[in-house]
């Protein structure tokens, strides 16, 4: 292709881009072209500049360098709504939505059509709103409130809302971070429409398997620098690991080997009741057993009860999940956090920013807050200790802050996330359970979560993880226990498990028609 032709292709173009924070040099003289009519990969670690470039673009930030151009011509977006006007649409992985109004007044939020007299059209808005949402293929009413929709259901929404601004540019970031894997192919699918259709999409992902089937080009970043520019075609996984992590992860998955001991929590007859159907549950009859530095995996679709059953175990459904826990041979009652807590039992939540961190307080006031009773003298604080002990877990988690003083809001997400462990690792658990534990987190951060987790479990720890990624868990896990429709189907020993037999096993059975199912758990 010429270089006049390649000219004509770029829609959205960054020349010598910087841009600096208090201490922190975000991105470095950063040039980039995007081609119309293809989806280009945006990728690197937490911390190496996606989203201050991806702001840029937004019109969140300005740049304190370099130039922008949109089909050729220079502009300067001082706010979001001037790229907008230009057909730069931005669905951030922080959702921009509004819990209390409809599915289909969140799509047209400052768009509603208008009937007569200035009113809003509320059923053209619908009408409309449905036919992104069959696009999409999610099964949910215009009508229906968002807050009663969950964060995958949520995230579709926000890229309805992008789609339905007939943006020229969409930037994506981190789009299936919390979407089932039917919502996350119909969006790969809707996304290679439009780029047939001529739109330019961008796209930031730390999902790699994802690449070889929607991404055209590929940039990676890294310290606030362009480290390549590629064909996605041209260039492998390993190589785009290695480009990001500026080393070889072949590793990612080492654990050593080291043999369970005594046994630390077991989990009989257990039954989460449905939030608004008090006669049917959640989960029903998941019976579990751990033992000292065993990590037991636990996979299931969306829906399958997975997080219900943390929940459950860590107290946080009360008398809605009736029966019997032991810790250490000991039975325990779990009716709140804090009990859980006492009989040493830890959750690190799927949501950190939501349910696991404070984003106004410091990285130390965080690491203490589960374990505060300890850190007071008399009615005050010891601030002292305080910092003491966040600064331990800065040096053994390799948390990069400026210090324990840092607001954690401030944090890349996997230094969030460390964060988040290094909080429930002060409270001495024995048993620590992990939901979702490197969502949204890059591939370098994630090797030393896995290295985390490894060092805890040979020291004695007993872990649970629960994971929509089966290679994950398929690396990490002694065990894995699979559910579907709140019920334990399957479990895999670390020798037998594949993911073939785990997905087998997580699919939903449909109603028999000559006679009753085979059961997943009665074949192994």
């Amino acid at each position: 292709m010429s270089t006049s032709s390649l000219e004509a292709e770029v829609v959205l173009e960054a020349r010598g881009i910087s841009k600096s924070f208090p201490g922190v040099r975000a991105l470095d003289g950063v040039s980039l072209r995007v081609r119309r009519g293809t989806v280009h990969a945006l990728l690197g670690e937490n911390g190496a500049g996606k989203s201050t470039l991806m702001n840029i673009f937004a019109g969140v930030f300005r740049p304190d360098a370099g130039e922008l151009y949109v089909d050729g011509k220079g502009v300067t977006f001082a706010e979001p709504s001037e790229a907008r006007a230009a057909g730069v649409a931005t669905v951030f992985q922080e959702l921009q939505l509004v819990p209390q109004l409809t599915v289909a007044q969140n799509i047209f939020l400052g768009r509603e059509p208008v009937a007569r007299w200035g009113l809003v059209d509320d059923g053209r808005m619908n009408r409309e709103a449905a036919g992104w949402l069959r696009r999409l293929k999610l099964d949910v009413e215009p009508d229906r409130r968002l807050s009663e929709l969950r964060v995958g259901e949520q995230q579709c929404i926000e890229i309805a809302r992008a789609l339905a601004m007939s943006a020229r540019i969409i930037i994506l970031d981190e789009p299936t971070s919390a979407t089932t894997e039917r919502e996350a192919a119909a969006l790969h699918e809707l996304m290679r429409e439009l780029a047939s259709a001529g739109v330019a999409i961008i796209y930031i992902t730390h999902k790699l398997a994802e690449l070889e089937h929607i991404a055209d080009d590929v940039t990676i970043l890294r310290d606030g620098r362009i480290v390549a520019t590629q064909s996605a075609k041209s260039v492998g996984r390993d190589d785009i690991v290695r480009m990001m992590v500026g080393r070889d992860l072949s590793e990612l998955f080492a654990r050593q080997p080291h043999e369970p001991g005594e046994e630390v929590l077991r989990v009989e007859g257990s039954h989460v009741r449905h939030a608004e159907q008090p006669h049917s549950s959640v989960v029903s009859d998941v019976p579990l057993l751990l033992r000292r530095g065993e990590i037991l995996g636990i996979f299931g679709l969306m829906g399958a009860g997975r997080t219900e059953l943390l929940e459950t175990l860590f107290g946080l459904r009360g008398a809605k999940a009736p029966g019997k826990v032991f810790v250490r041979g000991k039975e325990v009652w779990l009716g709140s956090p804090r009990e859980a807590i006492e009989a040493g039992i830890a959750l690190a939540p799927e949501d950190r920013k939501r349910d696991g961190l404070v984003l106004a307080l410091s990285l130390a006031a965080n690491v203490n807050l589960a374990a505060r009773s300890e850190m007071q003298v008399s009615d005050w604080l010891d601030a002292a200790r305080e910092s003491s002990l966040a600064e331990g877990y800065v040096e053994r988690l390799k948390i990069r802050a400026s210090s324990v003083s840092e607001v954690v809001r401030n944090l890349s997400g996997g230094n969030q996330q460390k964060v988040v462990l290094a909080k429930w690792l002060a409270t001495n658990p024995t048993v620590l359970m992990l939901d979702e534990p490197t969502r949204g987190v890059d591939i370098g951060a994630k090797h030393e979560i896995y290295a985390l987790l490894d060092e805890l479990a040979r020291s004695g720890l007993g872990i649970i993880i629960v994971s929509s990624e089966l290679p994950e868990l398929l690396g990490l896990a002694d065990r894995i226990l699979v559910m579907s429709e709140g019920r334990k189907t399957a479990e895999f020993s670390r020798a037998e498990a594949n993911e073939e037999d785990i997905m087998r096993a997580a699919l939903p059975r449909a109603p028999p028609c000559d006679g009753p199912s085979p059961r997943w758990s009665d074949a192994r």
